[in-house]
């Protein structure tokens, strides 16, 4: 499968579509019915991310953006810039009163995420809005309950679920192509001080919003987030019972609040573990996800699958690479009780063409990384005013994660995780 094929819908088949219900505003039949249509859209907060998201809905033929919001000037100026024909707002209240938005995309820092999701849903607007979804557990029960009682489209900035790359690794591993599920890893390294440059001093937590407790959750809300959805995915919808986790302002000691390192282990009823870790002070590992199973690993940052047993190689042919590599020069012949444990040789196969490959350095996004095709298919449901389907439970799972994951590494401990999101409270 092709990203082209992809776009195109070509790719999708009932049993893809039976795993990932999601997808299917993608296929051919679903863009015929809305062809020649346009939703017309307003985004709500222009930094860097909004105006990554609205640099891709100018070239989407089903998008018209008509407004823009923002309370801080220059960003407001520069996606006008970007889009001048759009009616300006710096008040989201007044923006959702237009009647000629139909749906809009919150891109504000993760504090006013619920309260402005809440405010347009009741406005009868569909919300498209950033992750995480909220800034605390109640805030999240909040918003699942609100969506569920009410009739309008609500999708979550979760864009793996619509990267190729993903959707192919998801459907080997629930196929069985790797054996049985017995560990998922992610981890985020970068070396930078995540913080913005200021105009002035006041707007300081306007601008460095993710340094600080009252806006952000930090590292597990930015970034894992992101990661822990692949638990959902690779475990079929099972969760995990509870999460222990640490973290400490190890390196940027410059007066933030959130941490800069932290490690959280999520463990599944099953006795899987997913672990996460990110430190902002090194980036040499990058950012790295990978499904471990009993018979094979698949790298999903690369597109890569590996076999725990790949096809023999001759022994002579084993026998030169180990002089090659210098192994045995290093290990005796005889005499102990144990050998050195190696890592395996496969060099994997690519399960998808056209691989781009996200290192995790950008803050805003990412070329490849399925931002296109989420932005288009919330436009699909504006449009059509269906609701993809479990893709706000997907969102609502990733968003409680993160959130029990923050609590578990600054309380220390070990924090229970509910059995499902109606029990959210």
């Amino acid at each position: 499968m092709t990203r082209k094929d992809f776009l195109s819908g070509l790719a999708f088949g009932g049993t893809t579509l039976a795993l990932f219900p999601w997808l299917a505003a993608c296929t051919p039949e679903a863009r015929k019915q809305t062809a020649g249509e346009k939703a017309r859209l307003g985004i709500i907060g222009t930094g860097s991310r909004g105006r990554f998201h609205l640099a891709n809905l100018l070239l989407d033929p089903s998008a018209e953006v008509v407004a823009l919001c923002d309370d801080f000037e220059p960003h407001l100026d520069e996606a006008s810039a970007m889009c001048p024909g759009a009616k300006r707002y710096a008040d989201y209240r007044k923006l959702l009163e237009d009647k000629e938005v139909e749906g809009v995309i919150i891109c504000t820092p993760l504090s006013f995420h619920a309260t402005m999701t809440l405010d347009a849903l009741a406005a009868g607007k569909h919300v498209f809005c950033e992750k995480a979804m909220a800034h605390s557990p109640e805030e999240l029960k909040s918003m699942y309950d609100a969506w569920k009682a009410g009739n309008r489209v609500l999708m979550v900035g979760q864009q793996r679920l619509y990267d190729p790359k993903y959707v192919r690794a998801m459907e080997l591993v629930r196929g069985g192509a790797i054996g049985e599920v017995v560990g998922i890893r992610n981890y985020w390294y970068r070396n930078n001080d995540w913080r913005r440059e200021v105009p002035s001093p006041e707007f300081e937590r306007r601008i460095n919003w993710r340094l600080y407790h009252a806006y952000s959750r930090g590292l597990m809300t930015e970034l894992a987030c992101h990661q822990l959805q692949n638990g959902s995915w690779a475990m079929g919808g099972i969760q995990p019972e509870f999460v222990t986790g640490t973290g400490s302002i190890r390196f940027w000691k410059d007066g933030r609040e959130v941490f800069d390192n932290v490690a959280a282990i999520y463990q599944y009823p099953n006795g899987v573990h997913m672990t996460f870790e990110s430190i902002i002070s090194n980036k040499h590992f990058g950012m790295g996800e990978q499904i471990l199973g009993s018979e094979g690993t698949i790298d999903l940052v690369r597109g890569v699958m590996y076999s725990e047993a790949p096809r023999r190689r001759s022994g002579i042919r084993q026998l030169l690479d180990q002089i090659e590599q210098g192994v045995l020069s290093n290990s005796a012949f005889a005499g102990t009780s144990w050998a050195t444990e190696e890592a395996s040789t496969d060099k994997g196969i690519r399960f998808i063409d056209n691989v781009t490959v996200n290192d995790g350095a950008s803050s805003v996004g990412a070329a490849g990384d399925g931002s296109v095709e989420l932005i288009h298919a919330f436009c699909q449901a504006v449009i059509t005013g269906v609701q993809p389907e479990t893709i706000v439970e997907e969102a609502c799972w990733s968003t409680l994660l993160a959130l029990l994951g923050d609590r578990a590494t600054r309380e220390g401990g070990r924090v229970e995780i509910p059995r499902s999101l109606d029990e959210l409270s």
